[in-house]
């Protein structure tokens, strides 16, 4: 018989091979995982690189001839030669400002709230989060009776305080403003996941602030605030790709208005893919849209590492 001339060899003969147990488990792995990867390839992937090749196309869905037409899409947007374009991202902009600090800051507040303890606590946590399951398209509609400017419960308690009146979604100042106060009620989920960072903090850092002689001011800043940041990482991410995709609020309550006062980016992409059925700059309307929250999302892990405290572990 012949020796095995070489290290390598010898390591390859030595080596274990797969018992049939294991390759039955890794075979019926794979076939449960394959729907869910089948289902992202064929529902995501290949939609989005077909997007990528149309938005360097005149593609229309009304099924005239595609013709390649290069960059020209991307340079007619951000040239300015589309008047709506950058009306579409300054409004957008003005209600991701507006909209992501204002809801983190009324979830986490709802949450420090709830996470107290007091009679009926789980009752309170039930009531603030249904808000977030209803309909969106239902909501939308209570909000507009009380929001209405001649008759709405709102103009009436201002009234009723002698303040002055507002015209909410029909004014230009006021519309952007309306729907972030609007898009309180539905912080339900973020209230929820601040709750569980709360819960999660160990008692013994405020036994221990106690015994030092801390307030309730020293242990909302020295320790509740930094344990809960990676919470509000996460909750901060969330809520910054939500805020640039915002569609709803402009589809069913202001449809842009009023004068394109929410006109919003995605509102304005619906528009040109499906009412002017130009596909071809809907499609690069969609890609610098994932270029900027791509390039926003990066910028705020970059600083993450500055603010964020993990327990136990290094920020690096």
């Amino acid at each position: 018989m012949q020796k095995a001339t070489s290290l390598d060899e010898l390591k390859y003969k030595n080596a274990p091979t797969m018992s049939k147990r294991a390759r039955n488990a890794q075979i019926i792995g794979m076939a449960f995982a394959a729907p869910a990867v089948l289902g992202f390839l064929i529902f995501n992937m290949v939609p989005m690189l077909m997007s990528l090749y149309y938005s360097f196309t005149d593609y229309s869905i009304i099924g005239r001839t595609t013709n390649w037409v290069g960059l020209d899409n991307y340079i007619r947007l951000l040239s300015g030669r589309d008047p709506h374009f950058f009306v579409s991202v300054r409004a957008t902009l003005y209600f991701v400002v507006l909209s992501v600090p204002s809801n983190l800051l009324f979830a986490f507040g709802i949450a420090l709230l709830l996470n107290r303890k007091m009679a009926g606590r789980s009752l309170f946590r039930a009531i603030f989060y249904l808000p977030s399951i209803v309909p969106f398209v239902a909501s939308a509609f209570v909000w507009l009776l009380l929001f209405n400017p001649d008759f709405g419960l709102a103009n009436q308690i201002l009234r009723t305080l002698g303040l002055p009146t507002s015209m909410f979604f029909l004014g230009r100042t006021s519309v952007i403003p309306t729907i972030v106060f609007m898009g309180l009620w539905g912080t339900g989920a973020t209230q929820i996941i601040f709750l569980a960072g709360l819960q999660e903090i160990p008692r013994h850092y405020y036994e221990a602030l106690e015994i030092d002689g801390g307030s309730s001011f020293h242990k909302f800043i020295y320790i509740t605030l930094p344990m809960i940041t990676p919470i509000l990482f996460f909750n901060l991410i969330m809520g910054i790709i939500a805020s640039f995709q915002v569609f709803g609020q402009a589809f069913v309550l202001t449809r842009g208005g009023p004068n394109n006062a929410s006109l919003f980016y995605v509102f304005q992409l619906w528009r040109t893919a499906f009412t002017y059925l130009d596909m071809g700059t809907a499609s690069a309307m969609a890609w610098l849209l994932f270029i900027v929250i791509m390039a926003v999302t990066a910028l705020v892990f970059r600083t993450s590492n500055k603010w964020i405290y993990y327990e136990g572990g290094d920020r690096d």
